[in-house]
């Protein structure tokens, strides 16, 4: 049903990784690929992505690499997904120019479950995501809906 993208999966565990370590800590893209079996060139693009939106910090020189630079309980996994995307998500059928758009039967109720999806994922930080377990993230959704 919802898939993932591995860029933005290769982008969570950056940052899982530095929010489990030592916030401070610098590592290189080649630690991180070394250290998750990640392919080097989408993860140090993923890497240089969120540097250029300060989510992570470029360190240079010899020991040089990358730290944490924002907090995450700020950050939502939808702007991260967009950043790393490089789109916004919040379309609807009429945006989209779908060939279906004339006779399609279900334009309200994808437009709904997009504009229910849009308002988890706008509000689902990268720290809640990290940190709690699934049934967590869910309860607190359905708590506040």
């Amino acid at each position: 049903m919802f898939k993932i993208n591995k860029k933005i999966e290769y982008s969570l565990m950056v940052l899982k990784h530095f929010y489990q370590e030592i916030p401070a800590e610098i590592a290189s893209a080649r630690q991180i690929c070394d250290a998750y079996h990640t392919p080097f060139d989408s993860t140090s693009k993923v890497m240089q992505i969120m540097s250029s939106a300060g989510i992570l910090k470029s360190e240079q020189g010899v020991s040089g690499g990358y730290k944490l630079n924002t907090d995450l309980s700020k950050l939502t996994y939808l702007s991260l997904a967009e950043l790393i995307e490089g789109r916004s998500f919040s379309h609807s059928c009429q945006e989209l120019r779908c060939s279906l758009i004339e006779s399609c039967n279900i334009t309200g109720p994808v437009s709904k479950l997009n504009s229910y999806l849009n308002t988890f994922f706008k509000t689902l930080t990268i720290k809640e995501l990290l940190e709690d377990s699934p049934m967590e993230i869910i309860q607190k959704s359905v708590s506040e809906a």
